[in-house]
C-alpha cells in the first residue's frame, strides 16, 4: 500500500467491522410478579461490581400469549438495578414489539457451536437433473479455533483481568479479590481463587473450573453464574472443580490423594 492510501485510509471518520461479544441474558418468567425486583436486586447486590452497568439481553421466550405488562416502565426499573438492557429474545408479537419501540435489538437465539459438527458439503459428483453439469463443490474456511494453553505462573492481583481466547487457562498461583479469569476453554487455578472466574467465555458448556481452594467471588460456566452467597460452605477453601449438570451449575470436591 502506497503512502498516499495510507494517509487517507487513517482520514475516514469511522470503521466498520464485525465482532461478537458474551453478554448475560435475563431469562424473564413473571414480570408482573412484585417479587420480580426485589430478587434481582439481591442478586446484583451480591457481587455490584460484577454486574454494574453489565449489558443484559432480556428473554422473553417463555412468557405467555397473553401477557401483559408495561415493558417501558419494566426496562426502566431494570436499568434502576445498574444493568444495561440492550436486546431482546422471544417473546409474543406484543412484547417484541413493544421491546423494538423502545429501542431494544432483536437478538437471534444463538448456542455454542461445538468443533465435532462439521457442514457436508454436496458431492461434486451428484448432479441436480438429468444432463445438467455437477454442482461445483463449495468453499469452506475452516478456522483453528485451538490455541496453546495460557500459562500464568505470577499471581493474579486485584483488578487484573485475563483472558484465554479459544483456549484454556492454567494459573499456578492464587488469584485475588477483585481480579477475573476468563477463558473459552476450562480455567484451573493451582492455589486459592478468591476473583471471578468464568470458564466456556463463547459458550462452550462442557468447560470447567479446577481451583486448590474455592473463595470464588463469582463462578461461572458458559454464562450461568453463581455468587460466593450461592455456594455452599462445603466446598469453601477446598480443591474443587465447578461444571455444568443438565444446565445448572454444579460442583464436586477433587480428590487430592
Amino acid at each position: 500500500m502506497s503512502s498516499a492510501s495510507q494517509v487517507a485510509e487513517r482520514d475516514v471518520p469511522f470503521q466498520l467491522r464485525g465482532n461478537s461479544f458474551t453478554m448475560m441474558v435475563l431469562k424473564v418468567f413473571a414480570p408482573t410478579s412484585p417479587d420480580f425486583f426485589t430478587q434481582l436486586n439481591v442478586k446484583v447486590r451480591q457481587a455490584p461490581n460484577f454486574f454494574r452497568n453489565a449489558p443484559v439481553v432480556l428473554d422473553f421466550d417463555d412468557l405467555p400469549e397473553s401477557i401483559v405488562f408495561d415493558l417501558g416502565a419494566f426496562v426502566a426499573q431494570v436499568q434502576a438495578q445498574h444493568l444495561l438492557p440492550v436486546g431482546f429474545q422471544g417473546g409474543p408479537q406484543p412484547v417484541r414489539e413493544a421491546a423494538a419501540a423502545v429501542g431494544l435489538t432483536p437478538m437471534p437465539s444463538g448456542r455454542a457451536a461445538k468443533l465435532e459438527e462439521v457442514v457436508k458439503a454436496p458431492d461434486p459428483r451428484q448432479s441436480g437433473a438429468q444432463g445438467q453439469a455437477p454442482i461445483p463443490a463449495p468453499q469452506v474456511l475452516v478456522e483453528v479455533v485451538h490455541r496453546p494453553t495460557l500459562v500464568v505462573t505470577e499471581p493474579v492481583r486485584s483488578g487484573m483481568r485475563v483472558y484465554a481466547e479459544k483456549t484454556d487457562l492454567i494459573v499456578t498461583s492464587s488469584v485475588s479479590p477483585g481480579a477475573e479469569l476468563l477463558a473459552d476453554g476450562n480455567i484451573h487455578v493451582y492455589g486459592a481463587l478468591r476473583g471471578r472466574a468464568l470458564a466456556g467465555f463463547s459458550g462452550d458448556t462442557n468447560a470447567r473450573i479446577f481451583c486448590h481452594s474455592l473463595e470464588a467471588e463469582v463462578l461461572s460456566v458458559a454464562g450461568n453464574y453463581r455468587v460466593s452467597e450461592d455456594i455452599s460452605s462445603d466446598f469453601y477453601k477446598k480443591a474443587v472443580q465447578v461444571f455444568l449438570r443438565d444446565g445448572v451449575l454444579s460442583m464436586d470436591l477433587l480428590k487430592t490423594a
